[in-house]
């Protein structure tokens, strides 16, 4: 705590408004006192010597006449051994410990220790005595988890220090002294495990930032092919309710090619975020067999706090990502939903009485968005190794209007936008993101040519379908008619993909590319028909072929007897591969 104090003269839901006596910063942490309890608010505007400050509890009690204390500290994260596994509030209070100590219903003003301070860890020093370190360089490791988690000199240490002692390989508490350093002007300082970090300042220990081209394969085949997304790069979710965001988030989870994923529940309902806790621990870690919680951390925040702490569960997600990833490890973080976020700040702007932007959102809002999605990339550390954090935030805009300020926003910073449509949901073609309104700018796992190809026959097929709903199927001649029945096999045996099912829901890159190109090759055939329910009999039977394929493991007994079923359907109307065809699958572009 410092010497500055204040005192409460207005309060406006949770925004209140206090007079200080001293300095006070942005973002500071200020304490409310009230009924025996110090309620936890953060510092979001200073006007003279008042401070308006949102409160992350219920305001209930506050009055004119309670005193503040400010800490001089902003508003942080600890980070260190012991992230893994744990799920947080947007505080980075525990939930597990906050509920054994309140019960059901979680007491405000209650605030525990990120990490367990009590829990030995096994060190080994990396580092000697005489070695230069600079911020973020590593100085020694413990195990955790399936991970090699290195000690980091503290984020926020500025020039050259030299280790003057370092600790010997053994057994530490995370807050025991494991080196000493010496900066250039001989102040020595020491440092633990753990260090403190505030969460909306981004981590800049790196040497050099690269461009994210390497694909994070999701083994979701519609996104690995269609609309990749890279690692370090950044990607939307938006979609009205019920279209299959969560279930796509999980599987994202399960089958990225990253090493930590976190989850920050920062606006979704109770029943989604309890369906989340529930689960996570339950899937299997296709890596190691073992739990998924093992490389996952979740942020979701409790009903007992108010919209503002939405805010806090965004940062305080993406400030962990930032701190693995300077370890040079792959992070993917999940944020779900943006738009009670956007809520939130729409909300608080009203009590700060701001000019109201667009659908009375503040008229900051695609500076805040974007300065969070920036925090993602691909760094190179000092030590040679490569990093990344990847961000995917969901976006609910109301009725699924895309058009709406949030998902507008959004789709200005971000390389991949994944819109979920509520047509195919409803028809029950998951993942429902709708092929014609999405978009990537990343690289595929498949040739760009191939890719377009593809594309190009469903761009035709729907054109059709349309053309169909007005003057019927009748009125199609059949070779359009064949057009869209190519669309379609290629949306029921590529596009779609269950979930649910261990091989069909994970499809390796090897496996991508194999399938693809087969149905590169009908795509591009010709084929003898006679009418039109003799080409519709044919691609039923051959859409079945496939799906029968998709189940079966990769180059297995199974598999192989498959591709000679398909094969023998395609002989039976003497498919003849398109010279256009041919030369994209010999080129492989």
């Amino acid at each position: 705590m410092t010497d500055t104090k204040g005192k409460v003269v207005a309060v406006n839901g949770n925004m209140v408004s206090v007079e200080f006596d001293g300095k006070v910063s942005l973002n500071e942490v200020g304490y409310v006192k009230v009924g025996g309890k110090s309620l936890k608010g953060e510092v979001i505007r200073i006007r003279g010597n008042t401070a308006q400050m949102q409160i992350y509890e219920m305001t209930n009690g506050i009055s004119t006449d309670c005193s503040v204390e400010f800490t001089g500290d902003l508003l942080s994260v600890e980070v260190g051994p012991g992230l893994l596994g744990q799920v947080y509030d947007g505080l980075q209070n525990p939930l597990p410990l906050l509920a054994e100590k309140s019960g059901y219903f979680l007491e405000r003003g209650v605030y525990l220790p990120a990490l367990d301070e009590n829990k030995k860890w096994e060190f080994t020093p990396t580092a000697k005595e005489g070695d230069k370190v600079f911020a973020g360089d590593n100085i020694g490791t413990v195990p955790e988890g399936p991970f090699t988690h290195k000690i980091l000199v503290p984020f926020g240490f500025l020039g050259t220090y030299t280790i003057k002692k370092i600790a010997k390989a053994g057994e530490y508490k995370i807050h025991d002294t494991i080196a000493t350093l010496a900066d250039e002007k001989g102040k020595s300082v020491n440092i633990s495990m753990s260090f403190k970090w505030p969460v909306k300042r981004a981590v800049n220990c790196y040497a050099e930032r690269l461009s994210p081209d390497e694909p994070m394969v999701t083994k979701v085949r519609l996104i690995d092919t269609f609309f990749p997304v890279a690692k370090g790069g950044t990607y939307c979710i938006p979609g009205p309710f019920g279209a299959g965001k969560t279930v796509l988030q999980h599987t994202t989870s399960r089958n990225a090619d990253v090493d930590i994923v976190i989850i920050a529940a920062c606006g979704e309902r109770a029943g989604e975020v309890v369906e989340t806790l529930t689960e996570f621990p339950e899937l299997k870690d296709p890596r190691t067999g073992r739990s998924l919680m093992e490389r996952t951390i979740i942020i979701c925040n409790t009903s007992s706090m108010p919209v503002a702490s939405r805010e806090a569960s965004c940062y305080t997600g993406v400030t962990l990502a930032e701190y693995y990833r300077q370890m040079g490890l792959n992070v993917l973080l999940l944020a779900d939903s943006t738009s009670r976020w956007a809520q939130a700040m729409r909300e608080m702007s009203g009590r700060l009485e701001e000019i109201p932007g667009e659908e009375a959102f503040p008229a900051y809002l695609e500076s805040t968005i974007a300065s969070f999605y920036e925090r993602a990339g691909i760094v190179k550390l000092r030590d040679g190794n490569v990093g990344s954090v990847t961000i995917g935030g969901t976006v609910s805009p109301a009725g699924g209007n895309f058009e709406e300020p949030v998902t507008q926003a959004t789709l200005k910073v971000v390389g991949a936008f994944h819109g979920l449509s509520r047509e195919r949901s409803d028809a029950r073609r998951y993942p429902s993101i709708d092929p014609l309104d999405s978009w990537s700018k990343y690289k595929s796992t498949i040739g760009h040519n191939l890719v377009e190809f593809a594309r190009n026959v469903y761009k035709r097929g729907a054109e059709v379908n349309q053309m169909m709903k007005v003057i019927g199927e009748e009125g199609t001649s059949l070779s359009d008619f064949v057009i869209y029945l190519k669309s379609e096999f290629l949306d029921a045996v590529y596009m779609q993909q269950d979930s649910f099912d261990e091989i069909e829901g994970a499809s390796s890159v090897e496996r991508q590319k194999y399938v693809f190109n087969k149905i590169v090759e009908i795509l591009g055939s010709d084929f003898d028909f006679e009418e039109k329910d003799d080409a519709r009999n044919f691609f039923n039977t051959l859409r079945q072929n496939f799906i029968d394929m998709n189940y079966k493991e990769f180059k297995s007994s199974d598999f192989t007897k498959a591709e000679k079923v398909i094969e023998s359907t395609l002989s039976s109307k003497n498919a003849q591969v398109s010279n256009e065809a041919k030369k994209l699958l010999k080129d492989g572009e």
